[in-house]
């Protein structure tokens, strides 16, 4: 088997074993971890990363690791904004399970070379530090799956008012795009935050695995809160995710339609889970830009520009 499909089964079945393990885990009231800056490089996990890697430069922009205040600790994140000017708008950009290492900070300058001030927390700063474990089962198990999306949600909102009071970012025009479980994450904060403008959610988990209990960290899944949406989510999925299939994507888009919502779901044929993670096999150069270039005209269309 090549490493491309290798990998390609092993992240389709990232979200089917992570739903087996959220069934049992219960809430921690005592945090022993905290993890105070972010990962240099790529995550172990994707190492070694493939040819077609982008590095997007810092010119004109000002970039770098930051400390976003949440209530009692700080947590590590990474924000671009351009060099000059100010207002600028806001997107929230949500990790995949690997943290914010190398390619979401990437993501995070070529959104700022947009004028956008781009801001990625490392949401599981409280949970372990993904960033050294080379095994991916080994994540989801010890960390991923014991992060609450109570938490996450609240982290958000903190983040999107740091970067309004402190980073020159306009609260009033509020985007925010994850890949991967970030992608699940951008449709429970399109149902969370009255204030947001729009979301790009790109392979995010839609639907509950049938025959398994929820849990009570990750109580539901996007399509549950379809109805609670407050902002319009466009969906950036590919036909040939194992992991998120298309009859689960054909029932979200249903889910949407009769709710009368005007979000949108894309999906893109030849493109498997994680086509715009140009760091791993799993990326199409056609079908990423692509998307790229939609979700941008969708924050502009949506009033986060």
């Amino acid at each position: 088997m090549t490493r491309r499909a290798s990998e390609a089964v092993t992240i389709a079945r990232m979200d089917q074993q992570l739903d087996s393990l959220l069934a049992p885990a219960e809430p921690e009231d005592r945090r022993q971890f905290l993890k105070t800056s972010l990962t240099a490089g790529f995550a172990l996990a994707v190492q070694p990363v493939t040819a077609a890697t982008i590095t997007t430069d810092t010119n004109g922009l000002t970039a770098g690791e930051v400390k976003i205040p949440m209530g009692d600790v700080e947590i590590p994140g990474y924000r671009a904004m351009p060099e000059k000017g100010a207002r600028f708008p806001i997107v929230l950009v949500v990790q995949e399970i690997f943290g914010v290492h190398e390619h979401i900070k990437d993501l995070c300058r070529r959104l700022a070379k947009t004028g956008y001030c781009a801001v990625a927390p490392e949401l599981y700063a409280r949970q372990g530090d993904v960033s050294k474990i080379e095994n991916f089962q080994q994540i989801i198990r010890e960390v991923v799956s014991k992060v609450p999306d109570q938490q996450v949600m609240s982290d958000l909102d903190k983040t999107a008012e740091w970067a309004a009071k402190t980073q020159k970012g306009d609260a009033s025009k509020l985007a925010v795009t994850g890949f991967c479980w970030g992608g699940r994450i951008v449709w429970l904060y399109a149902a969370h935050n009255p204030r947001l403008k729009a979301g790009a959610a790109w392979y995010g988990r839609l639907v509950p695995t049938p025959g398994q209990p929820s849990s009570p960290l990750q109580p539901r899944q996007p399509i549950e809160v379809v109805k609670d949406l407050k902002a319009p989510v466009l969906g950036l999925y590919g036909a040939k995710d194992r992991g998120i299939s298309v009859e689960s994507v054909e029932q979200m888009r249903a889910a949407l339609k009769d709710a009368g919502s005007k979000s949108e779901i894309l999906l893109y044929a030849d493109s498997d889970h994680g086509f715009n993670a140009d760091y791993r096999p799993s990326y199409n150069e056609k079908d990423a830009k692509d998307a790229w270039a939609k979700m941008l005209d969708w924050f502009q269309k949506h009033g986060a520009r």
